[in-house]
């Protein structure tokens, strides 16, 4: 771990304007910097960067930070690898704390792999180029494969000798574990337990992550160096390090380009990579000779909506990739198609053409993929009227799974004129299918919440026999449907969302009563939420996720908004029993006035915020926004970069007369109301959440917590009732 100051050296060296204009052209606009937006295709500049704040920001898409999640964003990588990415630009030393024991146990083999897989991809790199049967056979195949030698050195490609055991000797030469090397593959035991080389005798394909590590190896087969071998690659095995469903090859070199052009360029093999790069088309990756995987295709949905498949010009093994395709549709992708000629590959079609002339050709050649599947299957059904009836069904099963409705619609109507078929069957087979996979998604959600309905009340009887009968912590599922949910007394409505605007105070509620319980209907399980160990203690019914549209939530949000950029700023003033004005700042305001209705912000980063601006607030120096943006927690810095990003600038229009009133003048106001808001709206939810838990089977039938419960929604109504006639008039302010 990088200790603190070293962090905080590392963010006052590196300026943001500096960082990003390494990666986008920037222009002066005001105090803040424009440019296009390195993560979306744009034309209109919508990417700001503020110097005198250190943050970024794209008000089209959305991304930005500071300047350590720009690197994190724009290089794929972690928080810690973006800090160290930094201080080798700046120069600043990194000093890392010692790891705790349970950390190292944690890190060490993990660790490990990727250092013997390092040394690994430089032992077969020097091989290539220094060991004489690597000059004589390795790189006299890949020059006669027409990779150029930056191409080869760029890939780190290498080649192993044909001697069984040369790696292994040198590596535990070297001081590395055998262990380490069977664990990531790069050696297994023989019979005898003596260790044998996997990629003996074969050119070295290493296979890195997006941060750029070597996680695993392919090695292709030499046949004038080579006998007996049947195999003509052999890839790395699974490992700790290593799951081929979860990688692709040649995404590390390619993100970048995959941004910028707006498209990813899908092929099957190593060469076929490395022969586009060569050729000028960095926005490829592989899929390496296995069927596509949901993670990979998430993996390529990070950095663009649009895909293109390049298939061989035989047309082998299309029928049999087209099922993973639906795949992408699934994803919500725009897949389209492209057929090489006759007898090319992506590999020998790169060494023919120049990048203009590929990408040309890819242009005039693409189809979008259910045109592409239409053309392929109706041209062998031919007019046998049970393999077009079966054609018809593939079809319409592929447009099922395009999530955009009006995507679906489009492609039924091209089918409709393609297929010759009423446009009318089409959409109520399609409509059909979706209804089905529906169901089948609910069935298996329906299987899953049972599942740990049983797990629960099993946990909860395992408990009750050691006499503690409190609540057992695990996760809350999703919110039930509103038909099963207890009917809740009417409570708060708000007028608009303005600042300014009175809120619509509850009227007196009915007293709850055991009846009430009774006439509950079946109910969802749930059980309290607890937060992680690291935040303040909290229990709620309110599930811990999908709140985002919640009206709580968004008055959360807002709060911890104001907390972030005004923490340590004087709101009013109170006066103690001596008649002596005392300054209150925004976070003991909030805080004291939480803890006097005995709430909390829901969720676990919120609460950490507030609790540490608690912690530090009379540190020396200390501001909320520097703080919580360095923060070494790079989930609370990534929020408190965003929460603290300015949306508007102020009209250069405006009149010179007119003295314009900041958030910063108004803490006095706003955060009060705020705060109010924030209230009714969560104890309206804990309320209605509190009623559903008296349905889970664990707990109905425990007469003790049924009545815990009840009391528990009883003094959720009283604290309501008192934030309603005591709105406005709890704390006298003096601006």
């Amino acid at each position: 771990m990088i200790d603190q100051a070293t962090i905080d050296r590392i963010l006052d060296a590196a300026q943001i304007v500096d960082v990003v204009s390494e990666f986008v052209t920037l222009r002066r606009r005001g105090v803040n910097y424009i440019g296009l937006c390195p993560f979306h295709n744009e034309k209109t500049p919508s990417f700001s960067v503020s110097p005198s704040k250190g943050l970024c920001k794209c008000f089209s898409c959305g991304k930005g930070g500071n300047v350590v999640h720009f690197i994190m964003e724009h290089e794929q990588l972690t928080y810690y690898e973006a800090l160290k990415w930094l201080a080798r630009k700046y120069n600043i030393e990194i000093k890392e704390r010692e790891l705790t024991d349970e950390e190292k146990q944690a890190h060490s083999l993990r660790e490990s792999l990727f250092v013997v897989n390092q040394y690994a991809a430089e032992y077969f790199q020097d091989i290539l180029y220094n060991n004489i049967d690597g000059q004589r056979i390795g790189m006299t195949y890949l020059r006669g494969r027409g990779f150029r030698d930056d191409i080869i050195k760029k890939f780190q490609l290498g080649y192993s000798t044909d001697s069984h055991d040369a790696l292994a000797k040198a590596t535990i030469q070297k001081g590395y574990k055998a262990d380490y090397l069977v664990k990531t593959g790069l050696c297994y035991r023989k019979d005898d337990g003596s260790l044998r080389d996997r990629f003996w005798g074969r050119v070295i394909f290493p296979v890195h992550t997006l941060s750029g590590k070597v996680v695993a190896f392919g090695g292709r087969v030499l046949n004038a160096a080579t006998k007996n071998v049947q195999m003509k690659y052999v890839n790395s095995p699974e490992s700790e390090i290593y799951h081929k469903s979860r990688e692709l090859y040649g995404i590390y070199f390619a993100k970048q380009a995959i941004v910028r052009q707006d498209r990813c360029f899908l092929v099957e093999g190593y060469t076929d990579v490395i022969s586009m790069h060569q050729s000028g088309i960095e926005n490829v990756v592989a899929s390496s000779g296995t069927a596509l995987t949901a993670e990979q295709i998430r993996m390529i949905h990070r950095f663009t909506n649009n895909i293109t498949v390049l298939y061989d010009g035989d047309g082998a093994g299309i029928k049999a990739s087209i099922r993973g395709i639906d795949m992408l549709l699934e994803e919500g992708m725009n897949v389209k198609v492209c057929l090489l000629p006759d007898g090319d590959d992506p590999d020998s079609f790169a060494r023919k053409h120049n990048a203009t002339d590929y990408q040309a050709y890819i242009n005039g050649h693409e189809v979008d993929f259910i045109r592409f599947k239409t053309d392929l299957l109706m041209e062998e059904a031919g007019k046998d009227p049970i393999k077009r009836a079966s054609l018809i069904s593939s079809i319409v099963k592929s447009i099922s799974v395009i999530p955009d409705a009006i995507v679906r619609s489009v492609y039924i109507r091209e089918c409709s004129q393609m297929l010759q078929m009423e446009e009318k069957i089409l959409v109520e087979a399609t409509a059909k299918l979706i209804e089905q996979a529906r169901e089948t998604r609910f069935k298996e959600e329906q299987r899953r919440q049972q599942r740990e309905s049983r797990q629960q009340t099993t946990a909860y009887h395992t408990e009750s026999t050691t006499g503690n009968n409190t609540y057992i912590p695990v996760p809350s599922p999703a919110e039930p449907p509103a038909e099963n949910l207890v009917p809740v007394p009417p409570t708060s409505e708000f007028l608009p969302e303005e600042y300014g605007s009175q809120p619509v105070l509850p009227e007196n509620i009915p007293p709850f009563t055991p009846e009430d319980a009774a006439a509950s209907l079946p109910a969802a399980d749930i059980t309290p939420a607890e937060a992680p160990e690291s935040s303040p203690a909290y229990t709620s019914y309110i599930p811990l996720e999908g709140n985002e549209k919640k009206v709580f939530y968004a008055k959360e949000e807002e709060l911890v908004r104001m907390l972030i950029r005004y923490g340590e700023k004087i709101m009013c003033y109170l006066e103690d029993e001596n008649g002596e004005e005392r300054p209150l700042t925004v976070t003991e305001y909030i805080a004291s006035e939480l803890k006097e209705d005995e709430l909390q912000f829901h969720d676990p980063l919120h609460r950490l915020i507030l609790k540490e601006a608690e912690a530090h607030l009379h540190d020396n120096g200390f501001t909320t926004e520097r703080y919580f943006i360095a923060h070494p927690d790079p989930a609370i810095s990534k929020l408190a970069a965003d929460l603290a990003s300015e949306r508007y600038q102020l009209s250069k229009y405006h009149s010179k007369n007119q003295k314009i009133i900041t958030d910063e003048e108004r803490l006095y106001e706003l955060v009060p109301r705020l705060l109010l808001d924030f209230k009714l709206a969560i104890v309206e939810e804990e309320m209605k959440h509190t009623l559903q838990a008296l349905s889970n089977p664990a707990i109905a039938n425990d007469p003790e917590q049924c009545l815990a419960i009840m009391q528990r929604y009883k003094e959720l109504q009283q604290t309501q009732s008192l934030m309603a006639q005591n709105a406005g008039d709890r704390v006298v302010l003096k601006a």
